[in-house]
């Protein structure tokens, strides 16, 4: 199989999957809020809207001008990546969401995934923004996106989380 085939399947793939689960998240934000949640890190949430479908669109159009064949390791990464993906959002169950939220009276989830990553969902974000593109030998989105989406979760994103979470433990010892 050629990569310019596989390139706009894994385009619309991609597209109905994070369609699904940004209806997921808003229900669960709705949910979030209507128990009193807080949002931290509103100021970056939007680049993550800006940084994924570029990712998407640069994967297929740099994969349909590849000519290469499709790189079934690399697919079959992709592959193995989906169960991981919703292991973390079934084991966060009404608390994952694409925002920072901190409903009160929640704990830190520790169980699934989180038992061997702290922030499981990132590995597999990661995963896939340099597997998706490489399958269809679009490597220069891979290496690209995958210094952008670091930058982001790194220097950004995870330090956002991690405060939030710092605050909320804090404000909730004070409370005991």
């Amino acid at each position: 199989m050629k990569a310019r085939t596989l390139a706009p399947i894994l385009l619309a793939f991609l597209s109905v999957q994070r369609l699904l689960e940004l209806r997921v998240a808003r229900a669960n934000e709705r949910w979030a809020r209507g128990r009193g949640a807080v949002e931290y890190g509103q100021g970056h949430y939007p680049l993550f809207f800006v940084l994924h479908p570029a990712w998407m669109l640069s994967t297929l159009l740099e994969g349909r001008a590849s000519g290469r064949r499709v790189h079934w390791p690399a697919l079959a990464l992709f592959m193995l990546a989906q169960p991981l993906r919703y292991w973390v959002i079934r084991t966060l169950g009404r608390f994952w969401n694409t925002r920072i939220l901190i409903v009160p009276g929640g704990e830190r989830v520790t169980g699934g995934p989180f038992r061997f990553l702290k922030h499981p969902n990132y590995a597999v974000v990661a995963l896939e923004l340099a597997a998706a593109p490489l399958a269809v030998g679009a490597w220069r989105t891979a290496f690209v996106f995958t210094l952008l989406n670091a930058g982001l979760l790194l220097l950004i994103r995870i330090p956002a989380e991690e405060r939030a979470l710092a605050h909320y433990a804090l404000a909730r010892a004070e409370q005991d």
